[in-house]
């Protein structure tokens, strides 16, 4: 997989698909020979040529290797995705996002699928199957996609019903034990009526090494999953669409590796106590309503998603007994999207009104050893649960562990408006503009628990008990501007203005004491402001091409900030919450290439540079020293992050085929978090997939497979505890699929 550049045979431009919306199925347009894709990013079939910004797009048959978040990100250049707790996404877009380990916020750039927003990051790492394709928007995404979406954003788009019957059924095998089972049908059910179903049931033993306990520590995956959708034309110029899934995922979490061992490559070490089953489950269902009436399309996307979890790990990530980590969460939201869209000659208009509610509560639980599960009393004591107790202790018992409870919810509404004003045959301005109102309410506390069972509110420092109650309300305005200008059918150039922020909330794990709930124990919303000049253009038919430079102002950064955490007799811990820097500035510029000398081969490059720079003119949250942060680059911001893509078919006899392809991502070094050391920096990687494909007459593909060819052990993602925890890519893996297709 990797970003597709489809070259245009008759416009002559890189077409590039892109979503941020509901929409109807996908369009192409023009006669006999036309390649271009049609596009719905401003909800509104348009030819991607016409879109001036940076889009790219992963198409279904690129996405065939694709799991999880994880797989995708890995072939879009200038993205990167930081992968916590096993089941946690947060992406970054040109090095803009939060690494977060909470759920309580989304990544900064907001993840749709089917049009739907998915508010936290939880929901995020999703299991990937019968998709059409994944859309990349780079830049702030504020007027149209709203809020969360300071970096981008990514849209996750299922294949729709079709008005004639398709089927297929895969099957793969792979090393570590790996089976994949994917199914999809669709086709019509009756008059005006058509219908789809997809499932895929993913299984795979542990991909890590662990040294020093059980083998399932490495990480187990059970995840299923079924999709269904149905597409009904009440009358000529009217259709709804309802769809619905549900997910599970029932493996073992992997643990991280503590920065104390010295281990081979994928491997780790901790002990039997901190290994526990996983109980995750992921469900929603929409309907999406779309209407010619007049001159104006009107679409109404009505949603309810939601998620039970229950899982955790080795939160020290070492042999011994030190601390467990549970997470119990539930949430779920409610939104409703309704927009139109008129056209008349010399431009177009778009209005737009969004609302949504969602409800969050979570039980963060940490102890050492076993667990009594109905005092929860663990069989040791965890090292910072004394240091919680305050001034005055509730019981003579030792304190051995911690419990903080969180219940967060949200509303939302915003209206949002874009016109596109037509200045000449070849020149276009867009104004936008989105005005949101966001009301959060949180309430939890945080309690020690003794080991006779005795339970009291957490007191450090004699600050107050650690409880509480919190609202934030703000309105707040994004805007975008953009004029393009096509000099042929060939060449267009642009240059566009954008606006994006990502809300401020509560802090959901420990809660030390009273502040944690009052307004200097949250984090602030963050903004950026982004402009970019691009061009996009073909040369003849044979090869297509996208640049463009951009400098974004990024106020507020929010940042999990680390600060060391004295105990009780001596020694410290790190503990950390998310918080806001002062400032930063990023910059950069990326190219794009698609080389098609004939239909049998393609050669796609891509490659970005980029720099950025946080700018902290004061302490940190927590007094953190201002040279801590200071002139250092953003989390997960690789200074050039390239990809390569390599396709060759060839004609066989009996009607057969055979192809090969290979999909390459380099990213230089990048820091795990804000404070740029070089203890936490991940050495330069680079991830090479490849696969031989071999379709046989009858509707059969048998393919063979690698993934991270070369190896690489990275980190994912990181946290200060006990030392370092970082927690690791998946080694090497190969195998076989056999695909039929009716």
């Amino acid at each position: 997989m990797m970003p597709v550049v489809v070259c245009v045979k008759r416009v002559g431009l890189a077409a590039l698909v892109s979503v941020g919306a509901p929409a109807l199925a996908q369009e192409t347009s023009g006669g006999a020979g036309d390649d271009r894709v049609v596009i719905t990013a401003t909800r509104q079939a348009e030819d991607a040529s016409d879109i001036p910004q940076s889009v790219v797009v992963l198409s279904g048959e690129q996405l065939d290797a694709a799991a999880d978040a994880e797989d995708v990100v890995q072939h879009l250049v200038g993205v990167q995705a930081a992968i916590s707790n096993g089941s946690q996404a947060t992406f970054q877009i040109r090095g803009v996002g939060a690494v977060d380990h909470q759920a309580l916020t989304p990544s900064a750039a907001a993840v749709h699928v089917d049009g739907v927003f998915l508010a936290t990051n939880v929901q995020a790492s999703l299991l990937a199957y019968d998709l059409d394709r994944v859309e990349v928007l780079k830049g702030p995404q504020g007027t149209i996609q709203g809020r969360n979406a300071s970096s981008g954003s990514i849209n996750f788009i299922a294949a729709r019903p079709t008005d004639t019957f398709e089927a297929y059924a895969e099957a793969s095998y792979g090393n570590l034990g790996r089976w994949d089972v994917r199914a999809a049908a669709s086709g019509p059910v009756g008059e005006g009526a058509r219908g789809r179903i997809a499932m895929r049931a993913l299984k795979q033993g542990p991909g890590l090494e662990n040294v020093g306990g059980p083998d399932d520590a490495g990480g187990v995956r059970e995840e299923y999953g079924i999709r269904g959708a149905l597409a009904l034309d009440l009358s000529p110029d009217v259709e709804l669409l309802l769809r619905g899934h549900v997910e599970a995922d029932q493996g073992v979490n992997p643990a991280p590796l503590n920065s104390a061992l010295v281990l081979e490559d994928h491997q780790i070490s901790v002990g039997a106590d901190g290994v526990q089953d996983t109980d995750n489950r992921f469900y929603g269902a929409s309907a999406e309503l779309t209407a010619d009436t007049g001159d104006w399309r009107i679409v109404s996307l009505t949603s309810f998603e939601g998620f039970g979890q229950d899982y955790g790990f080795d939160f020290d990530g070492q042999p011994a007994a030190i601390a467990n980590l549970s997470y119990d969460r539930k949430y779920w939201q409610v939104a409703q999207e309704l927009y139109g869209r008129t056209s008349w000659q010399g431009g177009d208009l778009l209005l737009g009104l969004s609302l949504s509610s969602d409800d969050f509560t979570q039980d963060y639980l940490i102890w050492c050893g076993q667990l009594n599960p109905t005092t929860l009393v663990g069989s040791c004591a965890y090292p910072a649960a004394a240091a919680r107790v305050g001034p005055t202790p509730a019981s003579t018992a030792p304190a051995v562990s911690l419990l903080t409870r969180i219940a967060q919810t949200r509303e939302m509404a915003a209206l949002y408006s874009v016109i596109d004003l037509d200045l000449g045959a070849q020149t276009t301005l867009t104004l936008g503009g989105r005005y949101t109102m966001e009301g959060i309410d949180g309430v939890g506390f945080g309690q020690h628990i003794y080991a006779d069972g005795v339970r009291a509110l957490n007191n450090r420092g004699g600050l107050g008990l650690a409880q509480g109650s919190n609202t934030i309300e703000e309105g707040r305005f994004t805007g975008m501007a953009a004029l393009k200008h096509r000099f042929s059918d060939e060449l267009m150039a642009y240059v566009n203005f954008g606006q994006g922020y990502k809300s401020g909330g509560f802090n959901g794990e420990v809660a030390n004491n009273a502040t944690h709930y009052q307004d200097e124990g949250l984090f602030r919303a963050e903004t950026v402001d982004a402009w970019e000049v691009g061009l996009k253009g073909a040369l003849g038919d044979t090869l297509s091409f996208e640049a463009a430079a951009f400098w974004q102002d990024y106020d507020a950064p929010q940042a999990r900030i680390f600060v060391s955490f004295p105990l009780p007799g001596g020694g410290a811990i790190t503990t950390n919450s998310l918080a806001n820097l002062d400032a930063a500035t990023v910059q950069g510029a990326e190219l794009s290439a698609l080389w098609r000398p004939y239909d049998a081969l393609e050669i796609g490059v891509a490659i970005m540079a980029l720099d950025t720079e946080i700018e902290q003119t004061t302490d940190a949250p927590g007094g953190t020293n201002v040279a801590t942060f200071d002139g250092k680059p953003l989390p997960f911001a690789s200074d050039i992050s390239a990809t390569l893509h390599a396709r060759h078919e060839w004609a066989l006899p009996g009607d057969m085929q055979l192809a090969l392809e290979m999909n390459a991502k380099h990213q230089s070094e990048y820091y795990l978090d804000a404070e740029g050391r070089a203890d936490r920096r991940q050495d330069a990687i680079t991830l090479v997939d490849a696969a031989a494909r071999l379709r046989l007459s009858a509707g059969t593909e048998i393919s063979l497979w690698g993934r991270n060819l070369l190896d690489e052990d990275y980190a994912l993602s990181g946290y200060g505890f006990i030392g370092y925890d970082t927690f690791r890519s998946q080694p090497a893996t190969w195998g076989v699929s056999v695909r039929l297709d009716w």
